[in-house]
């Protein structure tokens, strides 16, 4: 096999980490030495791939635009493509005589098989082909049980993420990319615009545009407001939706503007200089969820669709009226925090992860629909439609999943109320209608709806 030129570009392929900080594909890139090719696919073409929806569809433009102008800066170049990504590679090598192609790995079953294809047929053109760690602190197939297979519960697993060492050091930005190839055609860039990622006709994002800065820039920015003002509030007052208490990173972390490496070790700073501390700690196991969702994902990549339990399988779940899944979209079931929720999720792209759980249960409860109804439901209205955590959560609600609450404990949202928005401030802040003559009657009495899902969990429990 002929050694490929030291001049010959290398790809660095970005996909789910659109910032240039701690990014082990982009510093192996400038390591080696030659012209530096990054490049984004939108991949909605290969099998397996399941197309983004419009909040994340909108959050990627503008995260695509972000990391165009962090590349610029140090003297690189983001080109643009779009189709089915090992072809599109493949196209890009010939063109370029590129030698190296390197990227941060993804942990989804079409993913993976995508990456191993454009491995393997990049290493046999003679280039070199490598992966590296970027998105997760603790990579799932290197955290297993005593007997060698995959966690299903969070704790232990978390312990043993904790036991097999500190995570790495985030890696700095690099101050400048090797001189880049010429702009020529071999390097053609589609136009962001073109794709047509932004809503028009009508323009249903300026709820987004108020709430959230994406990019990297706007990341790190979230992360240190989180740190200095959110962070003393935590522990506390995280389960409170009015609260800022929360770090509200998710989205950055889902399209990695942030990465974990990075999260981490401002918390663990935090905790290094305030020992005892309960709020660092805290946070950084909910850091640990999202790792075991993917943890999960990796060993389950149906988990979208499919029962985690099997047994679920034989659940008798309802059809839901047109009207009564639109009243439950639009925040209008008469249910105030349900309401609440699902109309900052529809106005920002965004809920408050306590409000998730009760708009989850709510549907799936007390209306017995079908989890995967709601999970498709978040997965196009959420700018963190995440395709590890989104599945896992609404599998955890439901009792299907791994580690999951179990199905009879439903959550009453009026008691979720009480504890959580007493003074009903995030109530009346996205249903300011609540005590008004305007206000819809509940489209179901809570009471016999438990006991409608506890009589249908009987079929579960029966076998």
């Amino acid at each position: 096999m002929t050694e490929p030129a030291p001049e010959s570009p290398t790809i660095v392929w970005f996909r789910d980490d659109l910032r240039a900080a701690d990014h082990p594909a982009l510093t192996a890139a400038v390591e080696r030495g030659a012209p530096v090719i990054a490049l984004f696919v939108l991949d909605d073409e290969s099998d397996g791939i399941r197309p983004i929806g419009g909040a994340s569809r909108w959050w990627l433009h503008h995260s695509l635009e972000a990391l165009s102008e962090a590349l610029a800066a140090i003297g690189g170049r983001l080109v643009l493509r779009r189709g089915a990504a090992a072809a599109v590679i493949a196209d890009l090598i010939t063109q370029t005589g590129a030698g190296a192609i390197v990227w941060n790995r993804r942990y989804g079953g079409a993913e993976r098989a995508i990456d191993t294809e454009v491995k393997e047929s990049s290493r046999a053109a003679g280039l070199d082909a490598r992966s590296f760690a970027g998105s997760l602190l603790f990579e799932p197939w290197t955290i297993t049980t005593g007997q060698g297979g995959p966690y299903s519960v969070f704790s232990p697993f978390w312990r043993a993420c904790l036991a097999s060492g500190e995570p790495r050091h985030p890696l700095p930005t690099p101050s400048a990319l090797p001189s880049s190839p010429p702009t020529g055609p071999e390097v053609e860039s589609d136009v962001l615009d073109d794709w047509g990622l932004l809503p028009t006709g009508p323009d249903w994002a300026q709820g987004l545009r108020d709430a959230w800065t994406p990019g990297e820039a706007g990341a790190i920015s979230r992360l240190g407001t989180f740190v200095d003002e959110g962070l003393p509030l935590y522990s506390e007052h995280r389960d409170e939706p009015a609260v800022l208490a929360t770090s509200n990173l998710s989205p950055h972390l889902r399209w990695g503007e942030v990465s974990p490496y990075t999260v981490w070790h401002a918390l663990d700073e935090v905790r290094r200089m305030s020992p005892g501390a309960k709020n660092p700690a805290k946070f950084l196991a909910e850091l640990g969820w999202r790792e075991f969702s993917y943890h999960l994902l990796f060993h389950n990549p149906d988990m979208a669709t499919k029962n985690f339990r099997p047994d679920f399988d034989r659940f008798p779940w309802a059809e839901p009226s047109e009207d009564t899944l639109h009243a439950w979209q639009r925040g209008r079931t008469g249910i105030p925090l349900v309401d609440a929720g699902m109309r900052q999720l529809w106005k920002t792209g965004y809920m408050h992860n306590r409000v998730r759980m009760v708009a989850a249960s709510f549907l799936i409860k007390n209306l017995l629909v079908d989890w995967r109804v709601g999970e498709a439901w978040f997965w196009d209205t959420l700018v963190d439609a995440d395709p590890a955590s989104n599945s896992a959560s609404w599998q955890w609600v439901a009792g299907s999943g791994a580690d999951a609450a179990p199905y009879f404990r439903v959550f009453n949202p009026v008691l979720q109320e009480t504890k959580f928005d007493p003074d009903r401030e995030y109530i009346r802040e996205f249903v300011p209608e609540v005590d008004g003559a305007d206000y819809p009657e509940p489209i179901i009495d809570l009471g016999d709806s438990r006991k409608a899902a506890l009589a249908a969990y009987e079929v579960v429990k029966r076998g």
